[in-house]
């Protein structure tokens, strides 16, 4: 057991290393908040704590908060879905899940993210050549986030250990205009201590997820953009920097009739600047988060969250600080659960509220004989 947690460790320094490399030698073309939308969430269960689960999740949205924790799915087919609106609708956001168990030691899934505003009036050629304004010329478009992640775990021979890893492609389009393809890979951590402590490490994008741009521009919208002083863009490589998870999640019975409450607090590392979050500096930024959950067995859950946490400034040069309370409820049938999240309570922070449904349901396969009973 030693050996294997020595051969962790060195894994660990060297990613580190790596990461320092990374950052200050490709940092040019790095920009902040790149592939952002892969950071939203998913999953009414995990909103409702603020995103507050590397550590605790073991359903099938473990594909998208920690692969590791794909190992701990039950028998069966397991799928998760969720739709959710930003911006009073404007923005779509839609997540689809499978998941299934290979053996008693290793598990694998796959995730499909977009997020996209349609229908975005293309008004470049509202005036034609004669200096006429011409409504008929206006048309619509799509700008749209699609990721794909195709995830493997496996528990390791030291008991309690989860690893797990994701291998994800990324597409995005803005109309006929500019399109983007990126690969990357993710690598979780999961060890539950025992009944009652877990701790998880989430390394997304540790290696870098490479974006690839291609901008198809034709002859009149470069002459659009010159005409307004717009600098034509040009095909280029785009990185997205790592990001590291930390969690530490606990959870203990009420009685002995099923009650049970738990919390987790995670911590995220970002590397690619200072951003305005609770502790930054350059390079590394640290945003903490937690939530807590009440429930009785798998049938009703509570759920609460806070985080966001960064200071706001003022018109007045001041600064406020600001953060984002989340809730949300959980309810199970069998084989079936509804969570439902409602985010950013009494419009505290500067993000706009949101209502966030997901379901969530496991497959499975019934014996001759229990149909028999049906």
């Amino acid at each position: 057991m030693k050996h294997k947690m020595r051969f962790l460790l060195s894994i660990f320094t060297v990613l580190i290393f790596n990461l320092q490399n990374i950052i200050y030698s490709q940092s040019s073309i790095a920009p902040k908040y790149s592939n952002e939308f892969l950071q939203i969430g998913v999953g009414a269960d995990a909103l409702g704590m603020s995103n507050a689960v590397v550590a605790k999740s073991n359903n099938v949205h473990s594909g998208y908060w920690n692969p590791a924790g794909l190992t701990e799915l039950e028998k069966g087919f397991h799928i998760g879905a969720m739709h959710s609106e930003y911006f009073a609708g404007i923005a779509k956001y839609d997540y689809l899940s499978i998941g299934k168990k290979i053996d008693e030691k290793s598990a694998f899934g796959f995730s499909f993210i977009r997020f996209a505003v349609d229908d975005i009036p293309n008004t470049t050629q509202l005036i034609d050549n004669q200096g006429n304004i011409d409504y008929d010329r206006i048309s619509v478009f799509t700008a749209g986030d699609y990721a794909f992640l195709f995830s493997y775990a496996r528990k390791l021979g030291i008991e309690g250990l989860s690893v797990g890893g994701n291998f994800k492609v990324i597409y995005r389009q803005i109309g006929d205009f500019a399109k983007a393809w990126g690969f990357g890979i993710d690598g979780g951590i999961q060890y539950k201590k025992n009944d009652h402590w877990k701790f998880g490490l989430m390394m997304r994008d540790v290696t870098s997820t490479f974006n690839a741009w291609i901008f198809n521009l034709n002859p009149q919208m470069q002459q659009v953009f010159i005409n307004t002083g717009n600098e034509l863009p040009e095909n280029g490589l785009e990185l997205t920097l790592p990001r590291l998870i930390f969690g530490a999640h606990t959870r203990y019975p009420l009685g002995k009739k099923g009650f049970f409450a738990g919390g987790e607090i995670d911590v995220a590392v970002t590397t690619d600047g200072k951003r305005n979050t609770l502790l930054k500096s350059k390079p590394f930024s640290f945003d903490p988060y937690a939530g807590v959950e009440i429930g009785f067995k798998e049938y009703v859950t509570i759920r609460a969250g806070v985080g966001n946490m960064q200071y706001i400034k003022n018109f007045d040069d001041s600064k406020s600080f600001t953060l984002q309370p989340n809730i949300g409820v959980s309810v199970g049938i069998k084989y079936v659960t509804l969570d439902y999240a409602f985010t950013d309570i009494g419009d505290v922070s500067t993000a706009l509220y949101s209502h966030v449904i997901s379901l969530r349901a496991r497959i499975v396969k019934l014996n001759k004989e229990k149909s028999s009973k049906l």
